[in-house]
């Protein structure tokens, strides 16, 4: 079974250096690029499973290259961790808000990347039980082929945004608090707000449409799922 390849994109040399190093001797495939043109000329031609991508670059900015990704027919569905050197929530936010899965401030512990990319390829393998989750009359989840249909029309979503709909879905009606939102994306490995999960549920609301009215809020606690 071939690796999983990290693509990563940063201008600075010794990051690229350091985390290929770490990422390949924790089994993965990595390849490394100094700018969003280079990145862009690669992704035309081979898929990455997980893109590391670098906010401030020579050529470009990192949203913008996220929202290239998110808009995307190929490369939509790739998860993103977002690489910051600034610790300012707004960033942090407006990256998700991109569709960004994760993102890790810079200076950052290589051990640390390495379980967060762990962390979010896991989110994205499928279920071995149920196949297809139907909820109300419109929405369908086949967790197979890791798609959403509303009405029958295929909706984009994060990997994320998936599995936070897969989870409420799980246990209709049953409230599921932010912690336990938290847990069940990252597990011990989490180190993100809690308005992660509040970001992340107000894009898959607005991507469902009007039936994002299954999605329910529970003031001062979480979501929970009504059909």
């Amino acid at each position: 079974m071939s690796s999983k390849l990290i693509v990563v994109v940063d201008d600075e040399e010794d990051i690229l250096q350091l985390v290929s190093l770490h990422l390949t001797k924790a089994g993965f495939a990595v390849e490394g690029f100094p700018d969003g043109e280079s990145f862009f000329e690669f992704v035309e031609t081979r898929i990455p499973d997980l893109i590391i991508l670098d906010l401030m670059l020579p050529d470009t900015d990192g949203f913008e290259i996220c929202k290239f990704i998110k808009k995307d027919a190929k490369l939509s569905s790739v998860p993103v961790i977002m690489l910051t050197a600034k610790d300012d929530e707004t960033d942090k936010v407006l990256g998700l808000e991109l569709g960004a899965d994760d993102y890790v401030t810079k200076p950052f512990s290589p051990r640390e990347l390495v379980a967060r990319i762990k962390a979010v390829l896991r989110r994205q393998s499928t279920d071995e039980g149920t196949k297809k989750i139907e909820i109300g009359n419109d929405i369908v989840m086949d967790i197979e082929k890791y798609e959403v249909t509303v009405n029958g029309k295929k909706v984009d979503l994060t990997t994320t945004e998936f599995k936070i709909l897969q989870l409420l879905s799980s246990k209709k009606s049953w409230v599921f608090t932010r912690n336990q939102i938290l847990d069940y994306l990252w597990n011990d490995e989490k180190y993100v707000l809690d308005r992660t999960v509040d970001v992340h549920v107000r894009n898959l609301r607005e991507k469902l449409g009007d039936s994002a009215e299954y999605i329910k809020s529970v003031r001062g606690i979480g979501y929970k799922l009504d059909d």
